[in-house]
């Protein structure tokens, strides 16, 4: 289904035009999530803890027929979904489509020193995710429709050090989001669970170099390539979205590494 004949249907089910609510829409994947549901006709509420960035967002995305509404946020809080969900209330934005997009990521051996930061990642990638599935999915619920996508990863799959925490927290998002699929289903909302591989967004802070030949011979994927995959999966609601060949072959050889080889890879890149 292609996001104008979506745009058609679900107007004509329920007689308005949605909102997104994107988590991390003013960089990355989210920016691409905003530019794209922006392109089929979907209002926008964009979360982020970059103010200045999502102002930009909002000036080049905002028109007549779209409306942007830029909220400055940090979500890495134990109150961050219920502030969010009274400044909807506020504001008067009933939320169709929740995408909890916003993440981070460190590679570094788990530490004391480090435990600020796993902190931060847990409350980002775990708590405020299913806070926010939670609340506004009850709203989904009493509605009967609504269409939620959490971002987990290929990581999930790969329990390696370095990412200890990251791939353990998104773990945790895909086993919730496939379980959450069943219990949305009788209300008529979709929850889908997008698990991609390496994306050329400054998330892992490579070089732009390397981003670019990684997407050249195919190992790095772009985020409008990526974003298209998930919202046609979420437009059908699909449970799990793993688009490319990296999610089929990777983790199983991964899995089987000898783990003397893999003591060897962590005492080089650590």
């Amino acid at each position: 289904m292609n996001g104008a004949k979506w745009m058609e249907r679900f107007r004509e089910a329920h007689g308005h035009q949605p909102w997104a609510l994107v988590t991390g829409g003013s960089s990355g994947m989210g920016l691409e999530y905003a530019r794209q549901l922006a392109a089929i006709g979907c209002n926008l509420l964009l979360v982020s803890n970059q103010e200045e960035e999502l102002a930009k967002v909002a000036t080049e995305l905002g028109n007549d027929a779209v409306r942007v509404v830029p909220h400055y946020q940090d979500l890495a809080t134990e109150t961050a979904a219920d502030e969010l969900l009274a400044f909807c209330r506020a504001e008067q934005l009933q939320i169709d489509i929740l995408i909890n997009n916003a993440g981070m990521f460190f590679f570094e051996e788990l530490t004391t020193e480090i435990e600020p930061k796993a902190l931060t990642m847990m409350r980002l990638h775990i708590f405020t995710p299913t806070r926010l599935s939670t609340l506004f999915g009850e709203e989904m619920k009493r509605r009967g429709y609504g269409y939620i996508i959490n971002m987990s990863s290929m990581a999930a799959k790969l329990p390696m050090p370095g990412i200890t925490i990251y791939s353990a927290t998104k773990a945790y998002l895909k086993s919730f989001g496939k379980s959450l699929y069943f219990e949305m289903r009788p209300y008529n909302v979709g929850v889908t669970t997008v698990c991609p591989g390496a994306i050329a967004t400054p998330l892992y802070k490579l070089k732009p170099e390397l981003l670019k030949f990684g997407v050249k011979i195919g190992v790095i994927g772009t985020p409008q390539w990526l974003v298209r995959k998930a919202l046609r999966g979420m437009m059908r609601k699909k449970r799990v979205v793993k688009p490319g060949f990296m999610n089929v072959y990777l983790p199983p050889l991964i899995a089987v590494l000898p783990k003397r080889l893999v003591d060897k890879l962590w005492r080089k890149f650590k």
